[in-house]
């Protein structure tokens, strides 16, 4: 626990905020010396702060695994990264000739292994995607040496996946948007974070329909390197809302929590390590908007970064190391006598410019 947490469980308001003006001239005077120079950044970080180890040693144990190439879902997302990229090559304008040479053997390797491990059955949509790109790929894309490799491994692989015709190939949209803009604005103008709600069991099924509109949500490199973790058991309730900060008062009343968890064994690089974040946030954004279509609504949980709570987390959720939790979101049917807070947003002119600031040259 931290000292701060530590004091406001046990001193006086007025020795708190004393603390808390202390530490904050501190951290002024702190950081301000170290701001302005990287080199110095890391000096602190490196000896006087622990605030970043989680994180390094997360990302590191992520990219370790990455490049294993031992575990089968790092298979899969790579697997997945690189049939979006030649996907993105297919729907070019104009398309090259020849594109995706670098890594075209690579992929279709990762296409046979995922194929044949035990729970390919699992992976069947995946690789029936894959599948129709690379046929596609191949009818465009001829006269290289590893092309003509490549090719010679894809039709080594045994065919269907149980997943019907192909045609998972980039198409035209046409079609007019079946949601207009005032319906959609209630929709999100709807939307509030519930902290009350009755205490109905929510249906696993309600919660499946809304993920599987979260799982059109968009992702890079199509990785989607998150899972979600529901919890509806009373114990389990009972061990896990304490755990997020900023429940006490009415975590008790919470019939269903979900963590969103991030895994950075999608990544072979640390440039990689906020996409958990981003791809995650992007999908609860819309998992929320679909619960509020079923009749149910909910409570993000902010996830702070304390060793403390990442360790109880860590234990609970038997997370791997490579695996970061992004979020809590409780879940449940909305209590109609409970109040919602109003939270007033911000207008535009906060939140959006055109064309400014004026671009500095490179």
């Amino acid at each position: 626990m931290s000292l701060m947490l530590f004091a406001e469980k046990k001193l006086p308001p007025a020795a708190v905020a004393w603390l808390r003006r202390a530490f904050s001239a501190k951290q002024r005077l702190v950081l301000n010396g170290i701001a302005g120079s990287r080199w110095l950044c890391t000096l602190y970080y490196s000896f006087f702060s622990r605030a970043f180890r989680r994180e390094q040693q997360a990302v590191a144990a992520g990219l370790a695994l990455h490049h294993s190439r031992i575990d089968p879902n790092s298979m899969r997302t790579l697997l997945r990264r690189n049939i979006h990229r030649i996907e993105k090559g297919l729907l070019m304008r104009p398309r090259r000739e020849r594109f995706a040479l670098s890594y075209i053997v690579e992929t279709v390797n990762c296409y046979l292994e995922c194929s044949q491990v035990d729970n390919a059955a699992d992976w069947s949509k995946d690789l029936a995607w894959a599948h129709d790109i690379l046929e596609n790929y191949f009818a465009v894309v001829k006269g290289e040496e590893q092309v003509e490799r490549a090719h010679a491994i894809f039709l080594s692989v045994d065919q269907p996946f149980g997943e019907g015709p192909g045609g998972r190939i980039p198409y035209s949209r046409r079609d007019a948007c079946p949601v207009t803009f005032d319906s959609f604005a209630s929709l999100a103008k709807r939307r509030r974070t519930v902290r009350w709600f009755l205490q109905t069991e929510v249906p696993h099924v309600l919660i499946d329909k809304a993920l599987e509109i979260a799982a059109e949500s968009p992702t890079a490199c199509n990785r989607q390197p998150f899972f979600y973790r529901f919890f509806d058991e009373p114990e389990a309730l009972r061990r896990l809302r304490p755990l997020p900060l900023g429940t006490a008062g009415f975590g008790h009343n919470i019939p269903m929590i979900c963590a969103v968890v991030g895994d950075l064994s999608a990544y072979y690089g640390e440039r990689d390590r906020h996409g958990i974040y981003i791809d995650a946030s992007l999908s609860i954004m819309s998992f929320m908007y679909a619960l509020e279509t079923l009749g149910l609504s909910s409570c993000p949980l902010n996830w702070a970064d304390i060793e403390s709570l990442e360790k109880r987390a860590e234990n609970m959720l038997g997370l791997k190391m490579h695996e970061r939790i992004i979020m809590f979101i409780g879940i449940g049917y909305p209590d109609p006598q409970g109040l919602v807070a109003f939270s007033q947003k911000k207008d535009l002119h906060s939140l959006r410019s055109f064309n400014q600031p004026k671009l500095n040259t490179d």
